[in-house]
């Protein structure tokens, strides 16, 4: 019983180092944005009007929605957008048009990601440096290097993992929940009555009274839920209960404390507005204060970026994205990855965000409508679950997730009104991420194609080539087939060039599954062909680290000799070539065809020993 409260104790604070930083951090711009958009005007009614649209926008999006009604749809334990398509898209199997379409959706909502991921760290880090200028205007010109220094470098430490300095963020985390909520306690006392704002009733009257300007706000009242999905994403991590605990007992008390602690403070100085969260804290506190900030708003992008790796390595396997190097930073923990590409990609891309819109005030109009679009998202392919997957009653089900819908859709439709003020951007980068996503996906389909239609039949070809005197030579031979049953190139050009085969030769097929793992026991598929020759199926869910050598050993007890010094590994690297008028429009096939080319090797990808592989190539055209 101690060791699993001890589990439990230990899981919840790492929750609140890496679920809560988003969510945790939206304290520093919320509040400021709402009164500084110049749409509401400043009086205590209204003060108490937009506490209160903060406090039930917490409780119906994260406490209800997130943790009482999306965290029930786990696939295999695990969350996240990709977990959560790959769980709809298998509850509508049965009806493929649906699916498809439901696919395209989910995938987009994928892209949104990276645009979030771009706006996410570039918002949190300003925010927290901007503090600066509270103390001192002259810090004012220094703010915007400083934040590109304090995001470069923590983009250039993301190589060498994040486990050494990872096991401080809950407690760092915790530290700033803490501080947020003293913060606000300190003014409460002043003005307790503000507290009152906690009924429902003060944000029913405000939306009666200003129904135009309460929608317009919408577009910053979502801030203070931004980062609400990873409470899903990272369930594979944490379990649905420490992500709970960790949120009604220190998370969402500490963020309401700290809402009403500003509040109080506007009603006692109104000046205070230009930045409220920073004038809670007395001179003395206020260095440490915009440290601390700094620190928690760093915990906060570094989640995201860990998410950033982990979307993308569970993209490639699903068949979205080309192969890229991917680095483990730990020998024990096989989650702990580094994608150059999408790392430094992040970062430049953040840099364009901070030279382009230079404050958090104007970073905030371009975030939230890629938030709020996958919050939307999110809520079609839970209807699809609940419905479809879970069988309940379709009235029960339109109603549940017809309310968050709704919800959704007014947070979404008003972030839509800062489209031109700076919300294409995001879309944009989504956009160019789905638009790569798709055209990979789509060409993989073509080329699998063009090499089915002119592949020989693997047993007949093997009947043909054994059935004459041919060389044969120790050892194993392994060719990657992208289709089973068929006779890769690989096999064609080792024959036309060497005119042997080996003592053992195995067709492997790997396979991409829409579900998170594969248990051990139906890792591998294998069908004999005789004279030593074996058909295999190699299978990975979406979440699983590809070993290919690790999962043929299996084979050793069948008699196939698996010794690294005398197996081969023989891959196609085919040459793709455009052709106009088939398949996809040309320019795409010119895309694909580069993405093909400077896809990393499946040998890397695979863990195939570098001495042990023979890459052959051919030209196909698609």
């Amino acid at each position: 019983m101690s060791v699993s409260k001890s589990s439990l104790a230990a899981l919840t604070l790492g929750a609140l180092g890496v679920v809560y930083g988003d969510i945790g951090t939206s304290v520093l711009y919320a509040v400021k944005e709402v009164f500084n958009s110049g749409h509401v005007e400043f009086t205590p009614d209204n003060v108490y009007g937009v506490l209160s649209i903060f406090v039930w926008t917490l409780t119906i999006i994260v406490s209800l929605k997130y943790v009482t009604l999306v965290l029930r749809a786990d696939n295999h334990g695990e969350g996240g957008l990709v977990a959560m398509l790959a769980l709809a898209s298998q509850a509508v199997k049965e009806r493929p048009r649906l699916r498809s379409w439901m696919l395209l959706v989910g995938i987009f909502g994928t892209c949104l990601f990276y645009g979030d991921g771009v706006i996410t760290p570039a918002i949190s880090v300003l925010s927290a440096v901007e503090g600066l200028e509270v103390m001192s205007p002259a810090f004012k010109k220094a703010v915007i290097p400083l934040t590109l220094i304090i995001l470069f470098g923590l983009f250039a430490v993301q190589k060498h993992g994040t486990a050494g300095i990872g096991k401080f963020f809950g407690p760092v985390m915790v530290l700033w929940f803490l501080s947020i909520a003293t913060l606000g306690v300190s003014h409460i006392v002043t003005h307790p009555e503000i507290l009152l704002a906690i009924s429902p009733h003060h944000a029913i009257l405000f939306m009666w009274h200003y129904p135009g300007i309460s929608f317009i706000i919408l577009g910053a009242v979502v801030l203070c839920v931004t980062g609400g999905e990873a409470l899903y994403a990272d369930m594979g991590h944490f379990g649905k209960k420490p992500i709970r605990i960790a949120w009604f007992s220190i998370a969402m008390p500490s963020l309401i404390l700290n809402y009403f602690g500003q509040g109080a403070l506007l009603l006692a100085e109104p000046e205070a507005v230009k930045n409220p969260f920073f004038n809670l804290a007395p001179d003395w506190a206020l260095l440490p204060l915009v440290g601390l900030a700094t620190i928690a708003t760093v915990i906060a992008s570094q989640a995201l970026i860990s998410g950033a790796f982990s979307v993308t390595k569970q993209v490639i396997q699903l068949g979205y994205l080309p192969r890229l190097q991917i680095q483990h930073t730990s020998e024990t923990d096989t989650g702990q990855i580094y994608i150059p590409l999408v790392n430094w990609g992040l970062f430049v891309a953040i840099v364009f965000a901070v030279a382009l819109f230079k404050t958090s005030s104007n970073l905030a109009a371009a975030y939230g409508i890629a938030v709020t679009l996958d919050m939307l998202i999110t809520t079609v392919l839970t209807f699809f679950v609940v419905r479809y997957g879970w069988g309940y009653p379709w009235l029960l089900c339109v109603g549940a997730t017809g309310f968050f819908f709704v919800i959704d859709l007014a947070f979404f439709s008003s972030n839509l009104l800062k489209l031109t003020d700076g919300g294409w951007f995001p879309l944009l980068i989504g956009g160019a991420v789905f638009v790569l996503m798709t055209t990979w996906k789509r060409g993989r389909e073509l080329l699998n194609e063009s090499i089915t239609n002119h592949a020989l039949d693997l047993r007949m070809f093997l009947d043909s080539v054994l059935g004459n005197p041919i060389a044969r030579v120790d050892g194993t031979a392994v060719f990657m087939s992208a289709q089973p049953g068929t006779v890769p190139n690989a096999l064609l050009h080792n024959l036309k060039h060497n005119k042997v085969m080996h003592q053992h030769n195995l067709f492997v097929t790997v396979r991409s599954h829409e579900v998170p793992w594969i248990e051990e026991a139906h890792r591998l598929e294998a069908e004999p062909l005789g004279n030593g020759c074996w058909k295999l199926v190699v299978n990975y869910g979406f979440k699983d680290d590809p070993d290919l050598p690790g999962a043929l050993s299996k084979l050793v007890d069948k008699g196939v000799c698996l010794d690294p010094m005398t197996t081969s590994y023989f891959l196609s690297r085919d040459i793709v070539t455009p052709t106009i008028g088939t398949g996809m429009a040309f320019w795409r096939e010119k895309l694909f065809s580069q993405m093909h080319h400077n896809a990393s090797s499946a040998a890397e990808f695979l863990k195939l020993p570098n001495n042990a592989v023979v890459e052959l190539g051919s030209k196909i055209e698609i």
